[in-house]
């Protein structure tokens, strides 16, 4: 099977300055907290990109100097030609696929704390650094100005000596000193640096013309650039200085990269953008004031949606760094006429999370994602079965799903057995919340390739007891069952229930999805700080009803600070009407009253009535079926609990452990092995 004849365009070579594109996809700049620290990690991540299509492969954000290091963070680094080994690794892999390698360097300006170097942060003009460390940014001076002219040349020589075809000119998500200096906010500078647009443009003129000069000859220079802050007049506006500052700077750079400041916009999650290309509206005037190439990102998934932006003219590359971590070979997909096996992006931020977590990246849909050199792991490869033993998956939520299709896709013949009427488990249920209907794609994405699989036997309303499993005589038995929310209140806050909830009336999250009526004023109260108590409050007041979000925590939905959607969620909870009780925790509850007390003075107790009481705390798996068979092991030549059943966490968690699963059936090696592969520094 080959491609669609009308997705041709998709795959022309497009001339970038020096260099040519084999194709329009475009993985732009994104990062994945492997960077400096774990390079052959680094490699094997971007590398995979390449294998799968991808013309151009970009890195992550790379520190240019150590005067703006943005420790703790784990990024790129290229201070000096000791680095450079390091980046061949990536430009040597990528290049090994035919693909280009760009590099995106990155001075941060007053967005550093320079926590490892512990230099004063420069700014354009003196000001607190961005965030809450106790620093302030000193204002730079014309030596300063020309130092980081003189270090974006330097570092641009050493990517070309790194074999960088693509180098990055950087000004965006409200991240770099660049864009810093164009904002009248930050640049309160009188010389000629400041005041005037031109004048604030004037620094990024004059880095663009020095690394154009330095290596244009042999690299194509891309300018990154945020056309509005969604700030309004408060910030840059596409219509208005975004504008201004394309038609100032149009035909220096050799690609325009494109997109929205700050990165809470660039990348929000599909609750609050649900639609591919949302940010066209912001970027498509772009190509009528240059004649050089331009990329965008939209996260777009969808082959007709990236074809309507290039015959349309918005973009001349689909942009994408959220879809090439869902599927890497989306790309090759596409060309080899495979588009319903593409693994669409949910845009629900797991990478993001984990790179503002410092920890290696990780993805809802694609558990292989940052495993490719650490474990061995390919996103379409899979060792072979071991034998012809059946496996038995009892459960198809996340983990059930995930497992049954790659143990099918070594070649095990394997059994899904569900209880319930239909396939996807928790997914089913979450993905019917207000905006969480892209978690549906965690079920369908699975659900259709298991149903093509010739060794694939589904048992749908198939409640299994031990003794049913016993008797079916299947060598290999996994167990998914997932996990419950809990009624006594247990969770963070609470290691004990909190006094007087035995006798009373609890909904659970369970319940609300599968149905239950609530009445009168609702009670949430969350200690689960993830999108579980804010969705059921806006579920709940879109039904009518009267309600208060009650949480421990200083602000809802706390741990959304990871995915970018903290704010978001606060404000849509307030703008909805939604009362919302923060910092106390549950004191005592007795019939439509909940006493509670400030969680930093005990003293300063109220009431809340409620009606209905929905307790987010935490979850129990669903392990009964599992602790059953237990006594029974030695009948089975594999028996485990995956997923929810085995330690309830997050979708992501859980495919994530069907796939290591599926992937360690039968393996003779120890199963935490794989996990301490390290990248050990060299001692002098």
């Amino acid at each position: 099977m080959g491609r669609d004849s009308k997705y041709d365009i998709l795959f022309e070579p497009i001339q970038i300055g020096p260099v040519t594109a084999p194709n329009r996809f475009y993985q732009v700049p994104h990062c994945n907290v492997l960077g400096h620290a774990r390079p052959r990690a680094e490699a094997a991540n971007r590398a995979v990109k390449a294998e799968g299509g991808w013309g151009v492969v970009c890195t992550q954000e790379v520190e240019i100097h150590p005067s703006a290091d943005v420790a703790p963070y784990l990024e790129g680094r290229l201070w000096d030609e000791r680095d450079i080994p390091q980046h061949r690794l990536m430009t040597d892999a990528v290049h090994e696929h035919g693909a280009l390698a760009g590099i995106e360097l990155c001075y941060n300006g007053f967005h550093a704390s320079n926590l490892y170097s512990r230099i004063a942060p420069m700014a354009p003009s003196a000001a607190p650094v961005h965030g809450i460390n106790p620093i302030q940014a000193r204002a730079m001076n014309k030596r300063d100005i020309a130092d980081v002219r003189r270090w974006h040349v330097e570092a641009a020589k050493r990517s070309r000596q790194a074999g960088y075809d693509i180098v990055y000119v950087y000004a965006g998500h409200d991240m770099t000193l660049l864009q810093h200096f164009l904002k009248p906010q930050y640049n309160r500078r009188s010389d000629e640096y400041g005041g005037s647009l031109e004048n604030r443009v004037r620094f990024t003129r004059e880095v663009l013309l020095d690394v154009k000069e330095a290596v244009g000859h042999d690299c194509a220079v891309a300018f990154r650039f945020a056309t509005d802050e969604l700030m309004g007049p408060d910030g840059l506006q596409a219509e208005s200085d975004g504008r201004d500052i394309v038609a100032m700077l149009a035909e220096i750079p050799d690609l325009w990269d494109v997109n929205i400041s700050d990165w809470v916009n660039d990348s929000s999650s599909a609750r609050f953008e649900p639609n591919e290309g949302y940010q066209e509206v912001y970027t498509a005037f772009v190509k009528t004031l240059t004649s050089k190439p331009v990329v965008g990102v939209g996260r777009f998934t969808s082959a007709d949606a990236m074809l309507s932006q290039i015959k349309r003219g918005v973009l001349d590359l689909i942009g994408a760094a959220r879809p090439s971590i869902a599927d890497p070979f989306l790309p090759r997909k596409i060309d080899e006429g495979r588009i319903d096996e593409i693994r669409e992006c949910i845009g629900c931020n797991i990478c993001v999370a984990h790179d503002n977590l410092v920890a290696p990246i990780r993805c809802t849909q694609n558990p292989t994602q940052g495993e490719e050199w650490k474990q061995g792991w390919h996103p379409e490869r899979i060792d072979a079965a071991v034998s012809d033993d059946a496996v038995l998956v009892v459960g198809a939520g996340p983990a059930g799903l995930e497992c049954a299709l790659q143990l099918a896709n070594r070649g095990y013949a394997v059994t899904l057995a569900e209880s319930a009427p239909a396939l996807g488990g928790r997914i089913s249920r979450e993905s019917a919340l207000p905006g969480m209907s892209s978690y549906a794609r965690v079920r369908d994405y699975r659900e259709q390739l298991l149903r093509q699989k010739p060794n694939v036997e589904i048992y749908l309303n198939n409640r299994l007891s031990a003794e049913d499993i016993v008797a079916l005589e299947i060598p290999h038995v996994l167990v998914a069952t997932g996990s419950s929310w809990r009624r006594d209140g247990i969770g963070r806050q609470h290691s004990f229930p909190p006094a007087g909830i035995a006798g009373l009336n609890i909904m659970t999250p369970d319940d609300i999805m599968n149905g239950a009526k609530l009445h009168g004023r609702v009670l949430i109260y969350d200690d689960d700080h993830y999108y579980m108590g804010s969705t059921l409050a806006e579920l709940c007041r879109n039904q009518g009803h009267e309600v208060c979000l009650l949480t421990p925590q200083s602000c809802v939905s706390m741990w959304t600070e990871n995915t970018l959607e903290q704010g978001k969620i606060q404000a849509r909870v307030l703008s909805l009407g939604i009362e919302l009780v923060v910092s106390h925790r549950l004191v005592e509850l007795v019939a439509g009253e909940a006493r509670i007390a400030n969680v930093y003075s005990e003293q300063l107790e109220q009431k809340l009535t409620f009606d209905s009481l929905v307790m987010v705390t935490s979850r129990a798996p669903q392990d009964e079926l599992y602790q059953a068979l237990l006594p029974l092991e030695e009948r089975f030549k594999t028996l485990r609990a995956i997923g929810d059943c085995n330690a309830p966490g997050t979708v992501a968690a859980a495919v994530y452990d069907g796939h290591a699963a599926a992937r360690s059936l039968e393996s003779e090696q120890d199963f935490y092995a794989p996990l301490f592969a390290r990248e050990m520094p060299a001692c002098d």
